[in-house]
């Protein structure tokens, strides 16, 4: 993921924890946070580590966060300040917001305020959270040792309509088919609803569809690789 540039805004554990983690694996990462302490935890993990107000659009502005791939807003304390600083973002017209509600509450006010992508820490672990916001196609993911995972995957463009024998994972990707989950329509209490299941054990005339969920397993570098090329 080198190239990537990601600005975490909100410093505290949850968004440390994240920023940290984007910076590991390779992504350009600009840290904001108002108190000093919190900047000086990160600065020496991260490439920028600022101490200001990301309430203030110009001083937003002045640091580029307009420019890169993804903000993430991770203020925990202040939920206006958070609210105020995602409006900004939304004006400065920035490609991805991806901010922290805390709560039902505090995740539905930032709907109705047209936020695409919502955080529940209390819901979700940081690592999981970092590792979607460098790959949106990553629902969910178990982390095993010696860096091998289990991974959902939104199915990616490259595979749509192709059986699982001519996409031959294991040898062209070194990784294995564990499952697919499908998505089929069902009747429930007179309304047609939308509803993912697992259709068991895939064989090779298994043909993926657009709305499947491909759930994987190998190393966290050729499930990257695999998604790069798809």
């Amino acid at each position: 993921m080198t190239g990537r540039k990601y600005a975490v805004i909100g410093l505290g554990q949850f968004g440390s924890a994240i920023a940290r983690y984007l910076s590991r694996k390779g992504a350009e990462v600009i840290a904001i946070d108002s108190r000093e302490d919190n900047v000086d935890d990160l600065k020496d993990e991260v490439a920028m580590a600022i101490v200001m107000d990301a309430t203030d659009k110009k001083a937003l502005i002045s640091q580029g966060v307009q420019d890169v791939d993804a903000v993430i807003v991770a203020i925990g304390e202040n939920f206006e300040a958070l609210l105020l600083c995602t409006v900004q973002l939304m004006e400065m017209n920035v490609k991805r917001i991806i901010s922290r509600a805390n709560g039902a509450q505090q995740r539905m006010i930032l709907e109705k305020m047209g936020v695409k992508e919502i955080l529940s820490p209390e819901d979700e672990v940081a690592i999981v959270v970092a590792e979607k916001i460098l790959d949106p196609n990553i629902i969910s993911f178990l982390q095993l040792p010696d860096d091998y995972e289990i991974a959902e995957l939104k199915a990616p463009p490259g595979i749509i309509n192709r059986t699982v024998g001519e996409i031959d994972l294991r040898n062209k990707y070194r990784l294995n088919l564990v499952t697919i989950k499908r998505e089929y329509e069902e009747n429930k209490e007179g309304k047609v609803v939308a509803e993912k299941h697992v259709v068991g054990v895939p064989n090779s005339q298994t043909v993926i569809y657009d709305t499947d969920t491909i759930v994987v397993f190998g190393t966290g570098k050729d499930i990257e690789r695999f998604l790069e090329i798809n």
